[in-house]
């Protein structure tokens, strides 16, 4: 069994930290009173994140960051990190994460994100560290059976090389806790993380054309992208779009402190839907937005995307019960603070 330790008397690794989802859970583990050190190789992320995170933090929780340039697959860095600082959680997000661009490069997509999490387990072995939560996706639940999606609802053949990443990681630390019993594994699925942090400090900043709806349509806004392109209007929905289950990235923050309360002192593995329990359709997004940014947004339907289902949202109840977690944010808010990111940092983190 994982010893009990109090917050102040964690630290927790956090690769991948200066990611969109990432450095939101840094903020929420620095303010519970947590040591975390931050890997990240900068990949698809800024180092400026991090003087972000120590400005919205303050001096007094700055001092309990410690952040690494590293690549998670780079063995040699790894084992130096343990070995400079006494790990004991790991919270795993580092990773590629474009479902389109893995499409058209699987063996980069299988190697770093598989090969990642295999190094990164094995020197966690090797210094005696077992507790793991790991960033994982409802995209393992495919094409849904029926809705809302629970824990317990089976997982699909994946529709990407993305998804599969997600789903053979599941399956590698469920085998870890099935060799040694002393693991103690925690698989959050996430819905659709959308949002930024209230202060306009942080947020998502997509390298190139955005991949997902929510930093297309803030581009649309601030005036960057002519129109939001929306990808089928036929699907069997109240308005024809798309449904999703959105979730604030800040609650998704909460939702990795609770998770790592809850771990402490457990073995196990754990599997835990991180949503709303609501779904959205695209248009309604685009109408939210066009409310946060106080214009009318202009869109145009074009032909669906290969892969894409109907409709997906998550009952949450299990992280409630067992976790004491829910969602507080609705899709007003989480249009109001990307507006806010948007509009106070045109340029993402670079200007």
């Amino acid at each position: 069994m994982s010893e009990a330790k109090d917050p102040q008397d964690t630290c927790v690794l956090v690769t991948g930290g200066a990611g969109f989802i990432g450095s939101h859970t840094v903020v929420e583990l620095l303010q519970d009173g947590y040591k975390v050190v931050v890997v990240d190789d900068l990949s698809n992320a800024s180092e400026r994140v991090i003087d972000r995170i120590k400005t919205i933090v303050g001096d007094a929780a700055a001092a309990r960051l410690t952040f690494y340039r590293t690549d998670v697959n780079d063995r040699e860095a790894m084992s130096a990190v343990f070995d400079g600082d006494h790990i004991d959680r790991v919270i795993h997000f580092a990773g590629f994460k474009a479902v389109g661009e893995s499409v058209s490069k699987p063996i980069e997509y299988y190697a770093n994100n598989l090969g990642n999490t295999l190094t990164l387990v094995d020197v966690m072995r090797n210094h005696g560290c077992k507790d793991i939560i790991f960033s994982s996706s409802a995209t393992v639940y495919g094409d849904p059976d029926s809705l809302p999606l629970t824990e317990e609802s089976p997982k699909k053949p994946a529709t990407n090389p993305y998804g599969w990443t997600k789903w053979m990681i599941e399956q590698v630390l469920t085998d870890l806790h099935t060799a040694d019993p002393a693991w103690n594994v925690v698989l959050l699925r996430y819905f659709n993380p959308i949002g930024a942090h209230p202060s306009g400090l942080m947020g998502e900043d997509p390298k190139g054309i955005p991949n997902n709806l929510l930093p297309y349509v803030a581009q649309v806004a601030i005036g960057k992208r002519a129109c939001v392109h929306v990808f089928g209007n036929d699907y069997d929905t109240p308005d024809g779009t798309g449904v999703r289950d959105y979730i604030h990235v800040c609650d998704l923050a909460t939702g990795h402190a609770a998770a790592l309360n809850w771990m402490n002192g457990r073995t196990g593995v754990e599997i835990f839907n991180l949503g709303t329990g609501r779904g959205t359709s695209v248009l309604e997004i685009i109408k939210a937005f066009s409310l946060a940014c106080g214009k009318d947004l202009p869109y145009q339907i074009d032909p669906r995307r290969p892969g894409d289902v109907d409709a997906n949202y998550a009952d949450c109840s299990k992280a409630k019960r067992e976790m004491g977690w829910v969602a507080k944010y609705d899709i007003g808010d989480m249009c109001r603070d990307s507006w806010n990111w948007q509009s106070k940092n045109p340029n993402g983190y670079e200007g």
